[in-house]
C-alpha cells in the first residue's frame, strides 16, 4: 500500500504562488507516476499535472499550462507543484495521486489511478 503526504496548501492572493509538495511511501518502478488532480464541491476531480517518475516526462492540463511545473525529488520520492500566477479559480482541493501502471492515455482520468492522498485546500482570494 502507497502512502502518499500532501503539504503546502493554504490562501494565497490572485497572482501569487505556492508550492504543494507531496511525498510517497514506495520506491517508484514500472510506469510509476505521481501527479496532482484538484476538486471543487459538486464537480468531478480533475487533472492538474502528472510526472513519469523514469525518464521525468510531464504532463499538465491547458488551463493551468505555463503557470504551474510539476517536478521530483528523487531521494525523497516526492513530487512538487509550483503554481504560479494564480487565479481564483485555481481555488479547490489539491490531491496527489500516484499509480504504476499507468499509459500515457490514461494519465488525465482520476478513475484510472490507484493511490491518492488526503488533500490539501488551495484558496485564491484577495
Amino acid at each position: 500500500q502507497v502512502q502518499l503526504v500532501e503539504s503546502g496548501g493554504g490562501l494565497v492572493q490572485p497572482g501569487g504562488s505556492l508550492r504543494l509538495s507531496c511525498a510517497a511511501s514506495t520506491r517508484p518502478f514500472n510506469r510509476f507516476t505521481m501527479g496532482w488532480f484538484r476538486q471543487t464541491p459538486g464537480k468531478e476531480r480533475e487533472f492538474v499535472a502528472a510526472l513519469r517518475w523514469s525518464g521525468g516526462s510531464t504532463f499538465y492540463a491547458d488551463s493551468v499550462k505555463g503557470r504551474f511545473t510539476i517536478s521530483k525529488d528523487n531521494t525523497k520520492i516526492t513530487v512538487y507543484l509550483q503554481m504560479n500566477s494564480l487565479k481564483p479559480e485555481d481555488t479547490a482541493v489539491y490531491y496527489c495521486a500516484a499509480d504504476y501502471s499507468l499509459i500515457q492515455s490514461s494519465i488525465p482520468s482520476h478513475k484510472n489511478w490507484d493511490y491518492w492522498g488526503q488533500g490539501t485546500q488551495v484558496t485564491v482570494s484577495s
